[in-house]
């Protein structure tokens, strides 16, 4: 069984944070909580962890992997730009259960862009998990922590039970929301284009941004 790592008399949230991010340094995997549910993590700078990903879920190497980064400062090293659209996007709901869509850089993974030429990535709204890539200095794959096609996980002991013989360690940080996963929007065009309406409704975008989309 993975290790648990969580908070209590002997130690404290920032251990279990650097825990955490030194087991994803070493080239580990971590589940790990977010704004919506847990999420399996990786060194994204790291290939053959982000591999280790693909085969823990039994996912198609034709699927991309988004990435959770823990300021926006981290994003421009990651793409090839960032539209008038984008800022309006990330200004009204960064940090959020929004995963923007981007060009991105030579230096990304085509493991993550599955060989499309864009990356996913969201700053998320769980401190714990920008906190984690904080520690990381790396951005830290965002993929949810179950099985390819299962339900997604809300608390430690559902990724426990179907991914927990595979993954390193689970940061327990007690029961995530739910619901549904973040929205992606791809702001490589214009208007941009909503791939998935999630947490943020596209009407509540919409009103917030003025942005019309497809």
């Amino acid at each position: 069984m993975p290790q648990i790592l969580k908070t209590g008399e002997k130690i404290s949230e920032a251990e279990v944070l650097e825990q955490a991010a030194q087991i994803l340094a070493a080239g580990g995997i971590i589940a790990y909580p977010t704004e919506t549910f847990y999420g399996l993590g990786a060194d994204a700078a790291n290939e053959e962890a982000i591999r280790k990903i693909f085969a823990i879920k039994g996912r198609n190497f034709h699927n991309p992997i988004s990435v959770i980064i823990s300021d926006e400062k981290n994003l421009n090293p990651l793409v090839r730009g960032v539209s008038d659209n984008a800022k309006k996007l990330m200004t009204a709901f960064w940090p959020g259960a929004l995963t923007l869509v981007f060009a991105a850089a030579d230096r990304v993974s085509l493991l993550l862009t599955a060989d499309s030429g864009k990356i996913g990535i969201r700053l998320s709204g769980h401190q714990a998990a920008r906190e984690i890539a904080a520690r990381l200095s790396h951005p830290v794959t965002a993929t949810s922590a179950n099985l390819s096609g299962a339900p997604e996980c809300s608390t430690a002991a559902e990724v426990a039970a179907q991914i927990g013989y595979e993954i390193d360690a689970i940061v327990d940080w007690g029961e995530t929301p739910g619901g549904r996963g973040s929205t992606i929007i791809d702001t490589t065009s214009t208007p941009p284009a909503v791939i998935r309406e999630g947490a943020i409704s596209r009407s509540l975008i919409e009103q917030n941004t003025g942005i019309i989309f497809k």
